[in-house]
């Protein structure tokens, strides 16, 4: 484990703190900053709101950002800070970006007491509850389509 970036702390604070300025019509209380090595890549706050986006999180937001500034999808090297343990749609992102080390000052049980639904998304990953219909279509076409990706050689999958 690393040092803790107290710096990059401090500014997931503030941004979690952005949308109170306008009574969290932008989106909800939430901050996440990208640091590699000390250098704090970028910042950012929830836009869920103000962007009409459900995957403006302050993370995915983060993330995005630093992929620009770094030009690369592949953030290995760099450490999250968040606001919030991650939903599920961040962890995935988080992961898909390939960054293995992520500190958070919130709890997802601390999300659900304020009203968010992470815990209910968490629940239907593991198989308690129903929210969502999931329907397989059998198709060779799109299985034709997956058989000929499988056979390139120079893939960039993260």
């Amino acid at each position: 484990m690393e040092k803790i970036n107290q710096e990059a702390i401090k500014l997931v604070i503030e941004e979690s703190k952005y949308n109170k300025k306008n009574n969290y019509k932008q989106g909800g209380p939430f901050g996440a900053v990208i640091v590699k090595g000390d250098k704090i890549i970028s910042s950012a706050h929830n836009s869920v709101i103000e962007s009409k986006d459900p995957t403006a999180h302050a993370e995915i937001n983060a993330i995005r950002e630093s992929s620009k500034i770094l030009n690369t999808n592949d953030l290995s090297d760099c450490v999250l800070y968040a606001s919030t343990e991650p939903c599920p749609m961040c962890l995935s992102a988080i992961i898909w970006s390939n960054i293995k080390d992520v500190y958070y000052l919130n709890t997802k049980e601390d999300a659900d007491e304020i009203g968010f639904r992470d815990k209910k998304i968490y629940d239907y990953i593991k198989g308690k509850n129903n929210i969502l219909n999931m329907h397989h279509i059998n198709s060779n076409e799109g299985k034709e389509i997956f058989d000929n990706f499988k056979n390139i050689n120079d893939k960039n999958l993260y």
